[in-house]
Parts: C-alpha cells; sequence; structure tokens
C-alpha cells in the first residue's frame, strides 16, 4: 500500500510539473504574442507617419521648385535646389533631393508621328551609343518598338518578333511609360539599360503627344549627354563646358560660344539646347525610427501647380 502511495505521490508530482511547465510556457507565449502584436501595431504605425512624411516631402519639394524658379531665367547645378534638403526632430527626418530630368535625352523622342525617326535624337543616341561601347543596331528595334507601323527596320522587330518568344506579349507601339520597359525591347540587356538610364528620360518639356523633341539643359546635363550634341564635342570641349558652367552658368544658349571652339557647334544647336530646365525628379527620404519610406516622383513645372508625371512610393 505504502509502495502504491509513493508511486501515485511522484505521478502527482510529475504531473504538477508538467501542468506547471506548461501554464509557464501559455504565459511566455502570451507575453511573446503581446510584444509581437506591439511592435506590429508600433511598426505599422511608425510605416504610416513614414509614408505622409515622404508624401509631403515629394510635395513641398515641387511647390518649392516652383516657387524658387518661377522668376528665374536659368537652372544649373549651383542653384540651391540642386543641393539636397535635411530635415529632422523628434518625430522623424526627411531627406529631399532634385534632379533635373531636362539635361537628360528624352528617349520618345526617336519616332516622328509617321512612324520616321527623328533625326536629331537618332543621331544623339548613336552618339552616346558609341561612347558607351554600345551595340550600333539597338535604336533600330526601338524605334520599331515605338512606332505604329508593322513594318520592321533593318536589324528591328516587329510583333511577329515578339509573340515567337516564350511568353509572347506585343510591342507597345507607342511612348515608354517608363525606362524599364527597355527590357521588353530586342537587344537591350540589364547591363546596357543601366549604361544608357543616367542619361535618358521618357518625359518631354511640354504637355502633349506632339512634342517630338525636348531640348536639352547645357546648364545640367552631363558630360556625356553634351558630347551626344554635336559630333565636335569630344570628352575634352565637354569638360570645357562643365567648367565654363561651375564659374559661371550659361543664362542664354548663345553664352556657349564664351567656350573655346563652340563658335559655329553653338549656332547649329540653336532650338535643340536650353539653359533652363521645366523637368525635375524629386526623391523624398522620410525616417520614423527603425521605418523608412521613399516617394520619387517626377513633376513639370509650369506657369500653374507642378504637374505630377509619375508618383512611385516604396
Amino acid at each position: 500500500m505504502s509502495g502504491r502511495l509513493k508511486n501515485e505521490s511522484g505521478f502527482a508530482l510529475i504531473l504538477t510539473l508538467v501542468v506547471t511547465s506548461l501554464m509557464v510556457a501559455v504565459v511566455v507565449e502570451m507575453i511573446h504574442q503581446v510584444y509581437v502584436d506591439t511592435s506590429l501595431s508600433r511598426s505599422f504605425r511608425d510605416g504610416q507617419q513614414a509614408s505622409i512624411l515622404a508624401e509631403s516631402g515629394a510635395i513641398g519639394g515641387a511647390r518649392l521648385l516652383q516657387m524658387t524658379l518661377s522668376g528665374r531665367s536659368y537652372t544649373a547645378l549651383s542653384d540651391r535646389w540642386a543641393t539636397p534638403l535635411r530635415l529632422e526632430d523628434d518625430a522623424g527626418s526627411l531627406l529631399i533631393t532634385a534632379s533635373e530630368e531636362s539635361g537628360k535625352i528624352n528617349i520618345n523622342g526617336l519616332v516622328q508621328p509617321n512612324g520616321e525617326y527623328e533625326p536629331f535624337t537618332l543621331a544623339m543616341l548613336q552618339r552616346l551609343g558609341t561612347r558607351l561601347k554600345l551595340p550600333a543596331d539597338l535604336w533600330g528595334p526601338l524605334a520599331d518598338w515605338m512606332d505604329s507601323n508593322d513594318m520592321p527596320r533593318s536589324g528591328g522587330a516587329e510583333s511577329s518578333y515578339y509573340r515567337a518568344l516564350k511568353p509572347p506579349y506585343t510591342p507597345r507601339n507607342g511612348k515608354l511609360m517608363t525606362l524599364t520597359e527597355l527590357s521588353l525591347v530586342k537587344g537591350f540587356s540589364p547591363e546596357m539599360i543601366g549604361a544608357v538610364q543616367p542619361y535618358l528620360t521618357v518625359f518631354s518639356e511640354q504637355a502633349g503627344s506632339l512634342q517630338l523633341l525636348s531640348t536639352i539643359n547645357i546648364n545640367t546635363a552631363s558630360k556625356e549627354v553634351l558630347t551626344a550634341l554635336d559630333d565636335r564635342i569630344d570628352s575634352r570641349m565637354a569638360e570645357r563646358i562643365v567648367e565654363e558652367r561651375r564659374l559661371l552658368p550659361f543664362k542664354s544658349t548663345g553664352e556657349l560660344s564664351r567656350v573655346p571652339g563652340m563658335d559655329t557647334v553653338a549656332t547649329g544647336l540653336v532650338g535643340k539646347i536650353s539653359v533652363k530646365g521645366t523637368l525635375f525628379r524629386i526623391i523624398s527620404v522620410a525616417k520614423v525610427k527603425d521605418t523608412g519610406r521613399t516617394v520619387e516622383t517626377v513633376v513639370r513645372l509650369t506657369a500653374g501647380a507642378p504637374e505630377l508625371l509619375s508618383w512611385q512610393e516604396y
């Protein structure tokens, strides 16, 4: 009998220990779940605040550009807008940067409404491609991607080519919406897209599909874009232009002749270059505690409110 009681006492002790362990585990799990729920709640709240902050920074940056540049006859990299704006307080931080799209080649100007090449844009792209050591036959497939007909150019590709792919798809037959769309065009590898992306834009200075040629702002264009303007502008000449505008920005296109050797070249570029941009890319990065949000937008400055051309949050 005493052995039976001893066995029952031992069993009861083990059962008590098991129940106690289970209760401790349940309590620990409840505490962990409360902590997780609280953390998720805080993370969600911080994310919402960061998102609102980033959106406010993008919109505020566009309006600030509008007010700052409305009375200006030129825009340059020495302007205040070209310096990142950082704001910080106890609630979080905000970093707003602006860059000009008007100093880039508008790739959508490659094809005219009649389906033919736009000569000056084609020449710029060819010079840029040569400088970047890209294949010379890239621009035919791109023109076919954008034109409305189904007749491939030499080395180009139309719907029959794309429908034979796996998976098949059809060309846009219109203007590119983003530069990432180049990945769908025959011949464009990720490496090539990465090489040309800093020098191209899909946005035009004026609204409307009939705008063929966007002028290049010589105050903000990179050396690569400057050399693409004319065969006579080599790397050394482009460096002279950059140095000249650093000392004193060009306030009219005629002032490009200040650069030694640019007299006749500047004359040939009339109507193709400018000294003031209207297209700007604004990147607003907000952080609230450990959570961050970024808003990237492209705006066109008009006589009225800034016109939003693209908006991306990530």
